[in-house]
């Protein structure tokens, strides 16, 4: 008789308890998810220092914090909903082309090192850009049809800011 080929499942992935729980957009608490994270996890971006304050010296104009990169960039790029046409890496996105829906997706894998290999891919100063661009990537990102856009600013500069400290 034959037989049809069927492909393989993947495995079902076990989710213990050890895996961040966050709050989503209606108040609940469950495990970090990519499936519906555009849905599930409001848009929170790294917020600014006071200007007053950053008149008085040469350091970042964001207030940087080890806790968002561990707890919200996660979140926040988990909200990268895979579209079939990621307009943040045309023409009326990122002007390098930085491949925007990889490099979330390996942040939101945890897998910082392939994801600062991925974005030095297409650009050759991250350190620049990631602070000084004025993000249209965030204005073509189609979450931003609907809702807020991804942080996508912010998720390029922790990128490299996290291979600074790490010396890759």
């Amino acid at each position: 008789t034959r037989r049809a080929l069927v492909p393989k499942r993947a495995p079902l992935r076990v989710f213990s308890s050890s895996q961040p729980q966050v709050k989503r957009r209606d108040g609940t608490v469950a495990v970090l998810s990519k499936t519906r994270g555009f849905l599930d996890y409001e848009r929170n971006p790294e917020p600014y220092r006071p200007p007053a304050e950053r008149l008085q010296d040469w350091e970042e104009i964001n207030l940087q914090s080890p806790a968002a990169e561990r707890e919200e960039l996660p979140r926040q790029t988990a909200r990268c909903m895979d579209c079939g046409t990621p307009f943040c890496q045309t023409n009326t996105g990122c002007p390098i082309h930085n491949l925007i829906p990889e490099f979330n997706s390996l942040v939101y894998e945890g897998r910082w090192h392939d994801a600062y290999l991925n974005l030095k891919s297409t650009n050759n100063f991250p350190e620049f850009t990631g602070r000084v661009c004025p993000a249209p990537c965030e204005g073509a990102c189609v979450a931003g049809l609907i809702d807020s856009p991804v942080t996508i600013k912010n998720v390029e500069y922790a990128i490299i800011d996290k291979a600074f400290r790490e010396g890759w």
